[in-house]
């Protein structure tokens, strides 16, 4: 396994941190035994009577769920640093205090929020088991199982609603910006509207001077 993740780092794109990489795993114990294979309290029961092809697919099936845990890990741990960039802003608002966020820097928040969004409902497997599954119920079984054993469903479900109040708090900043903007605009209406006066009084005055 080492020496395969020595090749497979040579092509990687954009890689996660090292600490974040050491830090986000899952490890279950494992036992062969003779019967069927299960996950028994938090332990996977392997079966041993089982030729190379199908115990390779059951070994694929707990991974699976186990490779999945770990990316819905690695997404967490990017949502929480998304959420401590932010974290100040409703302090600052309730104190009534400036924010200190451009435009395009709320837009690019919003656009991280998105994309995260993206990754965990539409392009994952996180909310319906794979297709590789369906005609094979007794690997399906051993895959929701862990899925189950390992909160999958609950950790998507809270961290969807933890998309949806930084959605909330994102677009509460940028109807804010929207706001100011438009308000500042409506200024430089009514300025240039009071110079042209400005300047017609003053020609009607030497007019009739």
């Amino acid at each position: 396994m080492k020496h395969v993740m020595q090749l497979l780092e040579k092509h990687e794109i954009q890689p996660y941190e090292i600490a974040l990489v050491h830090w986000e795993n899952e490890e279950l114990n494992y036992t062969k035994i003779e019967g069927q294979s299960k996950l028994h309290r938090g332990e996977i029961w392997l079966n041993s009577e089982l030729d190379l092809d199908d115990a390779i697919l059951e070994k694929f099936a707990f991974s699976n769920a186990l490779c999945l845990s770990v990316k819905l890990a690695i997404w967490e741990a990017s949502l929480d640093k998304f959420v401590e960039s932010i974290q100040s802003i409703p302090e600052a608002l309730k104190a009534g205090k400036k924010v200190k966020l451009s435009h395009e820097e709320v837009m690019q928040k919003m656009g991280e929020l998105f994309a995260l969004r993206h990754r965990i409902n539409l392009s994952s497997d996180f909310l319906i088991t794979p297709d590789f599954y369906w005609d094979r119920e007794n690997l399906e079984e051993l895959y929701d199982k862990t899925c189950r054993f390992l909160s999958i469903t609950r950790r998507v479900k809270v961290m969807n609603e933890k998309l949806q109040h930084c959605m909330e708090l994102t677009d509460l900043m940028r109807n804010h910006l929207m706001e100011k903007r438009a308000l500042r605009l409506e200024w430089m209406i009514v300025i240039l509207i009071t110079i042209e006066v400005m300047f017609e009084l003053g020609r009607v005055f030497f007019v009739i001077k």
